[in-house]
């Protein structure tokens, strides 16, 4: 029998999917990537992981291959960093012994419509909300809240499908999009219902909670209506002790009132005059690269923590770093070209050398076609700044996503100057 494995289910595509690996093998376990098609994941070859491939949407032929790993080697711990594969990797494990979330709180959590009535009957607040699985139900549902709305789909991440629609037309024309629907992105079904709901105006921040215990809070920058795509991060959010107490009251109050408690949670929240509502819990770590942003500004390896709680072990989360972090993407205002290669590395050259940012990426490849981001898919890049003070920080961070849009040319750019 060989060392331990660590089993990851799919994986993101963008930010901390790589991580994941790399920190079981440090921890001394070899990770291996269950996939559909390993292609999807350029970080797996480039850094030599070990690769099956099966379909992930079977859970019975999943679980043939899990069986066939555990017969032969040691499985210490299952895991994934994609939100739409959390359900299924705390069943796996579950059905190994191994730790992981309650596999049923899971499933109920990643269906938004399920997740609003349970935090709305355990008092937590949230938006008014209806579930709706026909057009006219939309319409009528959208009415009776007030316009503008959000309609969006009841399972997803990244803001996909979500939209404000100011009118009936709008709230029709979306629904009916969103309905026709059979699979989502990955190619897995997709529920037939949506989820309209009130439209909150308060800023947005979201709440890093592990277990039970509220890490740090984020404040959120979203980019231009009608979507909501995010297009920044500032961390620790720079709030009133009261305000900060009830965002994070809240989301633990979530956390529990979902049967969630173990490993980590990404906690989405508006601050209304009337308090702190939920706009969506997810039952793993947060997107957006917000747990380098916690490394780098608190000295908290949120990774880090998943695979020890994943391999059993006990996850260090006392704050060692007392920083300030800031995270800009770069979008395109208009439709563009990416710049050649000669281009792209003078912009990302002179991104880096802008004092305070630590890290400037483009994700986008010589001559790709760019256009109006609808969700975290049509970001081109991002800047990361560290600072003492957040201001600094977020201005650092600013000036390097501003120079990373030389990146791209005939187009418009909102080098995230455009923040809600």
């Amino acid at each position: 029998m060989s060392g331990r494995l660590l089993l990851l289910i799919e994986s993101n595509t963008t930010g901390t999917g790589r991580l994941f690996a790399r920190r079981a093998a440090q921890r001394g376990v070899e990770p291996v990537l269950l996939c559909a098609d390993p292609g999807r994941y350029p970080y797996a070859a480039e850094d030599g992981l070990r690769t099956v491939t099966v379909d992930t949407a079977d859970e019975a032929a999943l679980w043939a291959e899990v069986s066939a790993l555990a017969r032969q080697e040691r499985v210490a711990g299952v895991l994934t960093s994609s939100e739409y594969y959390v359900p299924i990797a705390a069943a796996l494990a579950a059905r190994l012994g191994l730790p992981g979330p309650d596999a049923d709180a899971v499933r109920a959590c990643r269906d938004k419509a399920e997740q609003r009535r349970r935090l709305a009957g355990a008092g937590v607040g949230v938006p008014g909300f209806a579930v709706v699985d026909e057009v006219t139900g939309a319409v009528i549902a959208a009415e009776g809240f007030g316009l503008p709305v959000v309609v969006k789909p009841v399972q997803g991440s990244g803001s996909l499908g979500v939209r404000l629609c100011a009118d009936p037309d709008e709230v029709a024309e979306h629904a009916r999009t969103l309905l026709a629907a059979t699979v989502n992105e990955r190619g897995v079904a997709a529920p037939r219902r949506i989820l309209v709901e009130e439209y909150l105006r308060g800023p947005e921040f979201s709440v890093e909670v592990f277990g039970t215990e509220a890490v740090v809070t984020v404040a959120k920058h979203v980019g231009p209506l009608p979507v909501f795509v995010e297009v920044g991060h500032d961390l620790p959010a720079a709030l009133p002790a009261e305000r900060e107490r009830a965002l994070r009251e809240t989301a633990v109050d979530a956390v529990r009132a979902l049967g969630l408690g173990w490993g980590a949670a990404h906690v989405e929240l508006r601050l209304e005059e009337s308090g702190a509502k939920v706009i969506e819990v997810n039952p793993r770590l947060a997107g957006g690269m917000i747990p380098e942003l916690v490394r780098r500004a608190c000295g908290i390896d949120l990774v880090l923590a998943q695979v020890r709680s994943a391999l059993g072990e006990t996850p260090e989360l006392e704050r060692g770093v007392y920083a300030r972090a800031s995270i800009r993407f770069l979008t395109a205002g208009h439709d563009g070209i990416v710049a050649p290669a000669g281009t792209l590395d003078r912009v990302v050259t002179r991104a880096r050398a802008v004092p305070g940012v630590v890290d400037a990426v483009l994700y986008r490849v010589p001559g790709e076609p760019v256009g109006p981001a609808e969700d975290f898919r049509g970001r081109i890049g991002h800047a990361i700044a560290v600072a003492d003070h957040p201001a600094a920080a977020a201005e650092a961070a600013d000036r390097g996503a501003a120079l990373l849009a030389g990146a791209v040319t005939a187009t418009q750019l909102t080098a995230t100057e455009v923040l809600a």
